[in-house]
């Protein structure tokens, strides 16, 4: 998501927040739909009644944070007709964002932006960014897997899994494993994936996507043939890289995964420990 784009969109979402009397902020749930990308009203009720179950679960009360309100709406003919809505608490949209279509760009946005206490759009980029990355390594440790099982189905073994990833490796970078590791100062006991940046994951992840789709399409049955099949693959995407200007080798290490995912997980859990709540009198209607 580029800068520009995220700065638009926190502009939007800035510009929807309303407060109430006692200075809560909140949104209401006709317009957070929209913001969501969600067309219809109906859809967008059966996110928001997930969003209200997470929140009991969570040890919070729904009616501090979802307030069911009215409101009036100009018909065509000029006169007006009030229409259901409810009023959200950041945390309410921030568990709404959680339930959403996570396919919808405007939903892995919010689950950013509700989810911090700043609307500074640059750390909020910047978590996104970290947030990419952190699912590009589980995407790529799940394929991985993927491969290992194919081999293991089609070979009837796969104790060389980690000398068909080490060629990949070499086939991408231009130089082994070790040699990556040197450079990058990996911990000889942890994966070079885990310090990749986030195009060389994704990168990775493509190359062995098609070593398994032509493994099985083609019915490979030597560890020989799907280890030459990984090296094509790599190699091949390590040519449309360096066309691209783009040379994996020359690309300096990311900071080690685990500690991102460490800090996403708990700062999000500090944002939403204790959240604002909706503390006018009355029950909430208009």
């Amino acid at each position: 998501m580029e800068q520009q784009q995220v700065q638009t969109l926190t502009t939007t979402f800035e510009g929807h927040a309303q407060q109430t009397e006692t200075g809560v902020e909140f949104w209401l749930a006709r317009d957070l739909q929209h913001l969501l990308g969600y067309g219809k009203w109906d859809n967008f009720q059966s996110v928001i009644s997930k969003a209200k179950t997470a929140c009991e679960v969570s040890g919070h009360d729904i009616a501090d944070h979802f307030a069911d309100v009215g409101k009036m709406v100009e018909l065509g003919s000029g006169s007006q007709r009030q229409i259901d809505d409810i009023m959200l608490t950041r945390y309410a949209c921030y568990l709404i964002a959680q339930n959403g279509d996570s396919r919808k760009q405007e939903i892995a946005f919010a689950q950013t932006y509700f989810a911090m206490q700043t609307r500074k759009a640059e750390l909020i980029e910047q978590r996104l960014l970290e947030t990419e990355r952190v699912q590009a390594r589980q995407k790529l440790s799940a394929t991985e897997k993927e491969l290992s099982s194919v081999i293991y189905e089609q070979t009837g073994g796969n104790h060389n899994f980690a000398l068909i990833r080490s060629k990949g490796d070499t086939a991408l970078f231009g130089r082994n494993t070790k040699s990556m590791k040197a450079q990058w100062q990996v911990p000889a006991n942890r994966p070079l994936a885990d310090f990749a940046p986030t195009i060389i994951l994704k990168a990775k992840d493509f190359a062995a996507e098609i070593t398994i789709h032509n493994a099985r399409t083609n019915n490979m049955n030597q560890e020989s043939e799907i280890s030459g099949e990984h090296v094509t693959n790599n190699t091949a995407v390590r040519k449309t890289l360096l066309d691209r200007g783009i040379r994996p080798e020359s690309l300096p290490p990311a900071e080690d995964v685990k500690k991102v995912e460490r800090r996403l997980t708990s700062s999000e859990k500090r944002s939403v420990k204790n959240p604002d709540k909706l503390d006018f009198e009355g029950d909430g209607n208009e």
